[in-house]
């Protein structure tokens, strides 16, 4: 067996706030995800404004409670920051992200994520419009 890095960074198309799932478009997009037999997945996202978590991955409602309960935990009140250059939602969108964090590192078994039954990959945007976001990903494992 031989051992295998690869590593890859990618956009992802611009999404507006809100907790979307995007395991196909970052697994669909990884040339070597497909060779490695046993191994792992580091994804990191390369914003302050934006974070990554894993998840439900079936009912949609999961995400919409997910952005309900941020905002309100972390309210868009201006008067309470001092960062607000760009905007009420630029310092909520830094301690969102802080929360949730910038990196998954994911198993990798016969060419997969190695994810659960109801698992999916998030990406947690938390501008209200924070274009596309840069991605990457480290791959290592054995063919």
């Amino acid at each position: 067996m031989s051992a295998i890095w690869h590593q890859q960074t990618f956009q992802l198309r611009p999404r507006s706030r809100g907790f979307h799932l995007i395991t196909d478009e970052i697994s669909s997009q990884l040339e070597k995800l497909s060779v490695i037999r046993v191994g792992l997945a580091h994804v990191h996202i390369l914003h302050t404004s934006a974070s990554l978590t894993i998840n439900e991955n079936a009912d949609p409602t999961v995400r919409e409670d997910f952005e309900m309960h941020f905002t309100r935990a972390v309210p868009e009140d201006t008067s309470m920051y001092r960062h607000t250059l760009e905007g009420p939602d630029d310092m909520t969108s830094h301690i969102k992200a802080s929360l949730l964090g910038s990196s998954l590192t994911i198993p990798v078994s016969n060419g997969r994520f190695a994810l659960g039954t109801w698992q999916g990959i998030y990406l947690c945007e938390h501008r209200n419009r924070g274009g596309s976001r840069s991605v990457i990903v480290t791959l290592n494992g054995t063919r």
